[in-house]
């Protein structure tokens, strides 16, 4: 149960508050978004979040450690991950204007999917992760970091840009893929 994947997905859970305190705007100083620093400090805790979110499935599969803890674990975290970045960068307004629309997809596509999943699972049916669900992951992990990392270098506006361009891209991924869940999750629904 304490493997080394399981530990490290629980660790992603873990640093989500760590993340959050230091993207949360006056936390430390008075003022509306947190300072170059603080985003810097933030870019590389995700960095190594997303870097413990491959790893632990790796390694799961690596050692034929795969674990139903690790198996129901590991999504919730990206979850709460993603989830936790999006709102405090809406929050902090490092997402703004129409960009909110495509983090809102975003997150309620998660939530919508998280459902189903667990509709599904009640009836015994497995939806397995495609192919293209993996790349909206991808998506949506290097935006919220671009955007992150947008904040430690304010003078990179074009890093800002191009991140809201795969937030964006990730979105529409999002709205792709929780269409192909629906569909598949309908057929079971009377």
């Amino acid at each position: 149960m304490l493997s080394l994947p399981n530990i490290l997905t629980l660790s992603r859970i873990l640093a989500v508050p760590i993340l959050v305190f230091l993207l949360w705007p006056g936390a430390k100083q008075i003022g509306i978004q947190p300072v170059p620093l603080d985003y810097g400090f933030a870019f590389i805790l995700y960095c190594l979040m997303g870097i413990t979110d491959y790893f632990d499935g790796y390694l799961a599969r690596a050692q034929g450690t795969v674990s139903k803890l690790g198996v129901f674990l590991d999504p919730i975290a990206d979850k709460i991950m993603v989830a936790a970045v999006i709102l405090m960068l809406v929050f902090t307004r490092d997402v703004d204007g129409w960009h909110v629309i495509a983090a809102l997809i975003i997150l309620l596509r998660e939530m919508i999917v998280s459902g189903l999943r667990e509709f599904l699972a009640g009836l015994q049916i497995s939806v397995p992760v495609s192919k293209l669900a993996k790349w909206k992951t991808t998506f949506q992990l290097v935006s919220l970091g671009g955007i992150i990392l947008a904040g430690a270098l304010p003078d990179w506006i074009l890093l800002k840009q191009a991140a809201l361009a795969l937030l964006w891209i990730a979105a529409v991924l999002t709205m792709i893929t929780g269409w192909d869940y629906l569909r598949v999750g309908i057929k079971h629904m009377d």
